[in-house]
């Protein structure tokens, strides 16, 4: 059996822990409301957060619940420590450039459940307004006019960092095959516990272009 406290955050009274069901590019089907909901009244969890990362936070559970509230909840209760986030692009947004969800789709599938040095946030933003928060995430895509602009090396903790620009005009297969090259690159180079700021930083975004394949940006 799986430890239960597994992917669950210890509270500041270090008794009680918070949970963050999986839901890929903040979407959430009546299903899902519907079972989280069931959750929350059964074992009176006494608050659910919106997190800024599109995703809902159930805090306040007991230990001995953390069981039964997973099992409860299903497949959103797996531990998701690499997430998607997305804006609603071309789908819903007047502003959108870029089909900001279909491609959170497609980087949600090369991410979720992988093994990385660290974990790895992405956004994914359908135009320069930046609502998927991509310029510092890991990996942020940017649509615009004439395609994805791919960024790297993002981050928004204690240091926060903007990403640097690994290339510019991609369309979608494009945007998605240099995403999984960076990723299998960062993979396979960084040390553990170093998140993609630190990796970029150390082994610069010129020499990550070189090695894979990618002309400097004039």
């Amino acid at each position: 059996m799986s430890d239960p406290k597994a992917g669950a955050i210890l509270q500041r009274d270090k008794t009680t822990y918070a949970i963050k069901p999986r839901t890929p590019l903040g979407v959430i089907d009546p299903d899902t409301l519907e079972r989280i909901a069931r959750v929350v009244r059964e074992y009176k969890i006494p608050a659910v957060k919106i997190t800024s990362a599109q995703r809902l936070m159930l805090l306040g559970i007991r230990e001995e619940d953390l069981g039964p509230i997973k099992e409860a909840l299903g497949p959103v209760g797996e531990l998701c420590k690499n997430y998607v986030q997305a804006c609603p692009g071309t789908d819903w947004c007047s502003f959108g450039m870029m089909d900001a969800m279909g491609m959170g789709a497609r980087l949600d599938r090369l991410v979720f459940g992988r093994a990385f040095p660290a974990k790895v946030k992405v956004g994914v933003s359908g135009c320069n307004f930046n609502c998927g928060e991509s310029r510092y995430r890991d990996v942020g895509l940017v649509g615009g006019p004439h395609g994805w602009t791919v960024l790297v090396g993002g981050n928004g903790g204690r240091r926060p960092r903007l990403g640097d620009v690994l290339v510019k005009g991609l369309n979608d297969d494009e945007a998605e095959g240099m995403v999984a090259a960076f990723l299998d690159l960062y993979a396979s180079e960084a040390s553990v516990k170093h998140r993609t700021a630190l990796f970029v930083q150390k082994r610069s975004i010129e020499s990550i272009r070189e090695a894979l394949g990618v002309p400097a940006i004039e």
